[in-house]
C-alpha cells in the first residue's frame, strides 16, 4: 500500500470520503502512479493532484480508473458528483484595476475586472472529458447497412488494387526481361 501524504483537514467530507476511496481504489490496482498514468488518458501529475484533494479529477478520469481496477463506475460517479458539489473552490486572485496607472507594468486595462474573476468563480468546475482514442472507437455508431452491390464492391477494392499492382509488376518484369534479353 502507498503511504499517502495527509488531505487537508478543511476539507468537506464528501470530498475527503470520496478521494480516500480513490486512494483505496488505486491501491487495489497495484500500480504506481506513473504506471496508472500510462493505462489512462491522465498524466502522473494529474493523478497525484487529483489523489491529494488538490484539484478535483474530472469524471472520465474517475470511470477511467475504475475500469482499470474493475469497480463499478456508476457507483463511483454517484460519489464523484456529490464531491465536486462539495469541493472547495479556490479563491480568486485579487482584481487588478480595470485602468493601471501610467509606469504599471500591464498599461491601462490589463487586469480583470472583479466581475470576470466573480464570473471564473461561479463558473465552477467543467467536467471536459478527456477520453482514450480508443474509448472513442468503442463508442462510435455503427455504419448503416449499405445495399449489397454496394457493400461487395467496398470490401473488395483493396483486393482489386492488389490485383492490379500485380499485373503491373508482371508486366514490367517480362518486359525487362525481354529488352534485357
Amino acid at each position: 500500500m502507498s503511504a499517502w501524504q495527509p488531505l487537508p483537514a478543511d476539507l468537506p467530507p464528501e470530498v475527503g470520503h470520496f478521494v480516500e476511496q480513490l486512494r483505496l481504489l488505486k491501491d487495489r490496482t497495484g500500480l504506481s502512479l506513473v504506471a496508472l498514468g500510462e493505462r489512462t488518458a491522465y498524466s502522473k501529475s494529474s493523478w497525484h493532484r487529483y489523489l491529494n484533494a488538490t484539484q478535483p479529477p474530472p469524471r472520465q478520469a474517475v470511470v477511467a480508473l475504475c475500469r482499470v481496477a474493475g469497480a463499478d463506475a456508476e457507483r463511483f460517479c454517484v460519489r464523484w458528483e456529490l464531491a465536486v458539489r462539495a469541493w472547495p473552490r479556490t479563491v480568486a486572485p485579487a482584481a487588478v484595476p480595470a485602468v493601471a496607472p501610467a509606469g504599471v507594468p500591464g498599461g491601462a486595462g490589463a487586469g480583470l475586472s472583479a466581475g470576470a474573476n466573480r464570473a471564473a468563480d461561479e463558473a465552477g468546475y467543467e467536467d471536459v472529458p478527456t477520453v482514450p482514442w480508443w474509448d472513442l472507437l468503442a463508442e462510435a455508431p455503427e455504419p448503416e447497412s449499405l445495399p449489397a452491390r454496394h457493400s461487395w464492391a467496398a470490401s473488395h477494392r483493396l483486393l482489386l488494387y492488389a490485383l492490379v499492382l500485380v499485373v503491373v509488376l508482371l508486366l514490367t518484369a517480362v518486359i525487362g526481361a525481354v529488352t534485357l534479353a
